[in-house]
This record gives structure tokens, sequence and C-alpha cells, in this order.
């Protein structure tokens, strides 16, 4: 069995904490047992591990999300890389021929499908293992797990089963038919007759894919898929195969599950009401607090709110009414302001736009010490680093150095540079150029000992 967690989204609903390159599954704000916080794709690996399935589990997402994924569960975890954003039907088929050509996985082998960031407990992993069992004896080309409501909820999916039988032991149901995020009437009248919250996790055989990229003369090879990734269609997996799909069997799954998509449903699993700098009067009720500024926000005697604060924006809302940030705010059109890398993190201090077309950029970069910045060059913009922490290592176009605190570093367009932190660094970063766009970098290297070698001393 081979899981593959999707990751995507850009969590609109959760700004001003999420934007295009921090998605709700990358936030910092559950904790463990031990008081430490965590995001959502963090808690999920580590009960994968916990189950056994962390080697057997592998992270499908865009290529702006890889380093966020390394930053936050390292390095070796297994990644398929889309390269471009195409929804989850293309998506999985690029999963799938990435395990069978590059991973060797047998046609009739099980593959799992699930979303990266539910919030479940630990049975619900136990589960992916009977469910695997369900594919292999049921006959089935799909075999879904479908979650048993608590309540007639107008957020979530429903999977129709057939008649039941009161007399019914199998551990799977066929599937009738689905409904998306019906009204509460229909949905409590669907729940009454054993309808399940559709949880976006579907189970087949590795060949119930193949055959079906064989069949529409899509690629079955990974790399060739890769550059024929724009032939596969745009749309969800749900539509194009689950909906047409007529061999359908559903495992149900009594135990907590939850989608933290939104502020109210969120702060519901977040244990202190007051993250960052901040105060929170006692009087204060059902009100959280999430601050990522160096500047404190104060709460005195409110209620049923949710106060998040970040450089991207400041949002104060009541509870019910936060998930309509997605209609009022277009986080399209704004820059992110804070972005985290695999080597650490950097913050945008100030932009600027000139009428001549010039552009001035100005960041905040911390490097991890032992991390290292790719190896790499710019074509529209020259940068100048003030190091005003720590010390490390330098490459710049095949010198190397020593920099330190105090140091000054110009870095014409075009200059190859690379940086290998020996302590927690910080440094300034000031861009210049008429197009500052992280899309404006060449990488030629990755590893510290690779770049080594481009390096004439």
């Amino acid at each position: 069995m081979k899981i593959v967690l999707l990751s995507g989204g850009s969590g609109k609903r959760l700004w001003p904490l999420s934007n295009d390159a921090r998605s709700k599954q990358f936030l910092r704000v559950l904790e463990t047992g031990s008081g430490e916080r965590i995001s959502m794709l963090q808690r999920v690996w580590d009960q994968l591990a916990a189950e056994g399935l962390g080697q057997d589990s592998c992270i499908a997402t865009s290529k702006g999300q890889v380093d966020m994924i390394q930053s936050q569960i390292g390095s070796e975890a297994e990644i398929v890389i889309e390269p471009e954003k195409r929804d989850t039907f293309p998506a999985i088929a690029l999963a799938a021929s990435y395990l069978y050509s590059m991973k060797d996985m047998p046609l009739d082998e099980v593959m799992i499908v699930m979303p990266v960031d539910p919030f479940v407990e630990q049975p619900f992993f136990n589960r992916l293992r009977k469910l695997e069992r369900v594919v292999q004896t049921s006959g089935a080309d799909l075999a879904l797990l479908g979650v048993l409501p608590t309540y007639p909820s107008e957020k979530y999916g429903y999977i129709v089963p057939e008649s039941i039988e009161e007399d019914n032991t199998s551990e799977y149901i066929q599937v009738h038919s689905f409904r998306e995020k019906p009204r509460e009437e229909e949905a409590a009248d669907m729940i009454r007759q054993g309808a399940l919250w559709n949880c976006g996790v579907f189970a087949f055989r590795l060949g119930f894919i193949i055959d079906m990229l064989i069949e529409r003369k899509l690629p079955i090879h990974y790399e060739e898929a890769v550059r024929q990734y724009g032939r596969f269609l745009k749309t969800s997996f749900d539509y194009e195969v689950v909906e047409k799909t007529e061999q359908i069997v559903v495992m149900p799954y009594e135990g907590e599950w939850k989608d933290l998509g939104t502020w109210n449903t969120l702060t519901e699993e977040i244990a202190s009401p007051l993250i960052g700098k901040g105060t929170l009067s006692p009087d204060s009720q059902n009100t959280h607090v999430i601050n990522e500024l160096d500047i404190p926000v104060t709460a005195i005697g409110v209620s049923n709110l949710i106060i998040a604060a970040s450089p991207d924006g400041i949002l104060v809302s009541d509870k019910e009414a936060s998930p309509r940030i997605k209609e009022l705010v277009n986080s399209d059109d704004l820059r992110p302001m804070v972005e985290e890398r695999r080597w650490g993190q950097y913050r945008v201090l100030d932009f600027l736009k000139y009428e001549d077309g010039q552009e001035v950029l100005t960041k905040r970069i911390r490097i991890q010490a032992g991390k290292n910045l790719s190896y790499q060059y710019h074509h529209k913009r020259k940068e100048v680093w003030t190091v005003i922490a720590g010390s490390g290592e330098m490459i710049l176009d095949g010198q190397y150095r020593r920099i330190t605190t105090g140091d000054v570093i110009v870095i014409p367009a075009q200059s190859k540079h690379s940086l290998k932190a020996a302590t927690d660094m910080e440094i300034i970063e000031v861009q210049t150029g008429t197009e500052l766009v992280e899309e404006d970098i060449v990488r030629l290297a990755m590893r510290w000992e690779e770049i080594l070698q481009f390096c004439f001393i």
C-alpha cells in the first residue's frame, strides 16, 4: 500500500496568516502534548509515522510548496512535484505515474489518496489499513472512507449508500450517489438514510488509474507525464473519476474528523487564546488573538472574535462570520509578505515602485545554522546583503569567502551566489530592479557539497 497526500490550495479563508505561499496546512497553531506548536501537515505526518506508514507515504504538491514542506517535515520526505497547478485529477494521475514508473509499484497494489491536513485522531490511520483490505476483497474499482456525521452540516459533501440491511455485518457498503453541501434539512434527511461525510479519502488498485490513462492516450511514465502535464484535463478527481465510476464502496469511520479550513473551526482546536505579543482581558470570552507582528495586540472585553495579525494584514471578525473573508479579501493581488523556506524564512519589510519602473524590495532573511541557500542568479535584479547577526560562508561568482555580522555584500544581476550559515544568521536584503518577483531565479545547485564544486578558491 502507498499513500499519497494531496497538498494544495491557497488557504484564503485563513487570511491574513495564510496566502498563496503559505496555505492553511503550514500554519503552526496546533499544539502537541508538550506544548510545541506544529502545523496540520506536521501533525498528520507524525500520525502516519506512529502508525508505521511514514515510509509508504509521499506528498503530491506544486513547486511553490516544496520548500515549506521540507522546512517542516525534512528533506527526506518523498515529494511528487506538479509542473503547474491543475486540480486533483491530474495531480493524482501524476502521482500514479510516479509510483508506477519510478518506484516500480505493482499494478495490483493499493494506492490511497487523502488530503494532507485532516484533523483526526490516531485510529483514523489504522482505518486506512482496513481500507486497503476492502479494495482487495470487495471487487469494487474504488473504496472510499466515509465519516459518520455528528450533525447535519451544510459545509461537507455526503456519500449516500445503497439501502442497508439491518443484519449487514460487512465492513463496507455499496455507494448509491453523492451530494455536495446540501441544505441542513436535506442533510438531516440523508443522515437518517445512512449518508456519510465525504472526507476525501480514495483507495484503488494502481492499475485502475494506469489503465484509465492508457485508455485516454495519456502518458503513464512520470518524466513524460511531467512534460505533457498540460494535456491532463484540469478538473477534480471527484468529478472526473469518482462520479463516473459504477463499482464504488464506502467503509464507515466513527471518530473525530474535522476540516479546519475556517477561523471558526480552527480556533476550536487552538489551545491558547493568545499566540504572539499581546494581551487578552479575562472578560473576553471565546476570543482568539494570533499575532505574528513584533508589535503587541490588546483585546479588552470582546467576545466571539478572531483577531489575526501578520505582515500580510490584520483581521478582526466575529468567528461565525469569518468564512466570508474569502469574499472580501482578494489576496491574489497581494504579494505574500512572509514565507517559510527549507533553510529558514523571510519577511518583506518594504516595497516601493517608482514612476520610471524601478522597484525596491527590502527583506529580513533568517537562515538556520547548517542550512544553505541554493547557488543561484537573477536576470532582473541587483541585491545588497547586510549581515545583522551570525556568520557563515558565501560563494559569489565562484569566489569563496567567510562573512559575519556587519559585512555588506553587493550582488549584481547575473552574478551567481550562495550562502551557508555557520550559526543562525539574519540578513537585510535590498533588491533593486525592474521586476522583483520570486520567479526571477535560476538555481544551479541545491546541496552545499554540489555548490562547492562551482568554487575556484
